[in-house]
């Protein structure tokens, strides 16, 4: 395998470089010049350079720029250019390598176990998700909960209510796991093993959200390398993406309260979600930050 940046131009960042300011530079200009996919947190060379070394290196990115300056032993200088080195030669992705990823304004361990969270679904949790709710919600499900990001920070935005998160992978319900211990939200919430709505028989909620697998098989086989390191089952969703959001549609409607809303998120397959679904009203929301592919219906136009 003929690497991208050597172990040479590693060992000279090593030797030559000394602040987190220079590495921040070299990294962002080894990022630019070398085939890299962004989507995972960043979208551009210089954010994930900063987010790589920051996070690296423990320092939140709230930090004053007085810390840029800061001289870096050789060994955080070797635990740095790791992580450049499996960023650029192997296409992993960066949460993964700093098992950190951030949404809606908190941070969540993340593994190969579950998808970096990068859903628009964050701004809706932020605002509350006005001006779509009347009321806040009393009881919310997190459907294809995955590391349990939207679950939790659904609980931390309305600690009123009752939050449910399930998934139908234990291995990602572990990771789910650690985040509500890291909250201290183990209390407030509560993940299921699930397939959609097997295991949730008899429980209905006033908001059901779901960020589900939905790319459909022509995109699946044209991802760029970061995706294929995060779990298919969490990506993959049948010939034209909406195998699982089907099922959500048949059966969502039993599990709202009366008044009750179903946001999801199909990204891409929106197109193909529309020209299956002609009479069902979806409301197509937008976000400020980005984002689009997600969309509301209330329960009655679910039953209808």
């Amino acid at each position: 395998m003929e690497y991208k940046i050597s172990d040479q131009h590693l060992q000279e960042a090593v030797r030559d470089l000394h602040t987190i300011s220079d590495f921040i530079r070299w990294t962002a200009c080894c990022f630019e010049s070398n085939s890299l996919c962004f989507g995972h947190g960043t979208d551009n060379g210089w954010d994930e350079s900063v987010t790589l070394i920051l996070d690296t290196l423990n320092i939140p990115k709230e930090t004053g720029n007085e810390l840029l300056n800061c001289r870096l032993t050789e060994t955080e200088k070797k635990l740095i250019t790791h992580n450049i080195s499996e960023r650029i030669n192997h296409s992993r992705p960066l949460a993964y390598l700093t098992n950190s990823a951030r949404f809606a304004g908190h941070e969540f361990f993340v593994d190969e176990r579950v998808l970096i969270p990068r859903s628009p679904i964050a701004e809706l949790i932020e605002n509350h998700f006005e001006p779509w709710l009347l009321h806040p919600p009393k009881s919310i499900l997190d459907l294809c909960t995955g590391g349990g990001c939207i679950a939790l920070s659904c609980a931390m935005a309305f600690p009123e209510a009752s939050v449910t998160g399930s998934d139908i992978s234990a291995e990602a319900l572990e990771v789910a796991a650690i985040n509500a211990e890291k909250y201290g939200l183990q209390n407030e919430t509560q993940f299921i093993q699930s397939d959609l709505f097997a295991n949730l028989k008899g429980q209905t909620f006033d908001l059901i959200v779901s960020n589900p697998p939905y790319v459909d098989a022509q995109d699946m086989a044209s991802l760029p390398d970061e995706y294929h390191f995060e779990p298919e089952l969490g990506l993959a969703s049948g010939e034209d993406g909406l195998d699982i959001t089907r099922v959500i549609l048949a059966q969502a409607a039993e599990h709202l309260n009366e008044g009750g809303t179903l946001i999801v998120e199909v990204g891409n397959s929106a197109p193909a979600l529309e020209d299956a679904f002609p009479d069902l009203p979806f409301t197509w929301l937008e976000f400020t930050r980005g984002g689009d592919g997600v969309f509301l219906l209330e329960k009655i136009e679910l039953s209808g």
